[in-house]
């Protein structure tokens, strides 16, 4: 199967989990199909937006960080983070990240279920 770009669906987030500003998603795959998986997805944060602080129980969530800078709140600990890192959370662990660079943040973003 091959999903071209084009039919991959697009999402604003305003306030995304309590955030700041407004969060793009570009949805590879729709969740709804996905085994063992919710989400694949490219998330772009403009200039001061933030995904507000959320758990995760029962999945891992990988940030894959492909393009600026910005700051992770890993269960309570600032990391700063930039193109090349990769944040991982899960079992009960929690975190945010904000873009505190002058450039859009971008990253994909890939939840895995157990």
């Amino acid at each position: 199967m091959i999903i071209h770009r084009h039919a991959m669906k697009v999402e604003l987030k305003e306030r995304m989990r309590d955030g700041e500003g407004t969060t793009t998603l570009v949805h590879f795959v729709d969740g709804a199909t996905m085994k063992n998986a919710r989400l694949l997805s490219e998330i772009t944060l403009p200039p001061g937006a933030s995904i507000g602080e959320h758990r995760h129980d029962s999945e891992t969530e990988y940030y894959i960080i492909l393009e600026g800078t910005g700051m992770v709140k890993d269960n309570g600990v600032d990391t700063l983070i930039k193109a090349g890192d990769v944040v991982v959370t899960g079992d009960g662990a929690s975190h945010s990240i904000k873009n505190t660079g002058t450039t859009p943040l971008k990253f994909i973003a890939v939840i895995i279920t157990y």
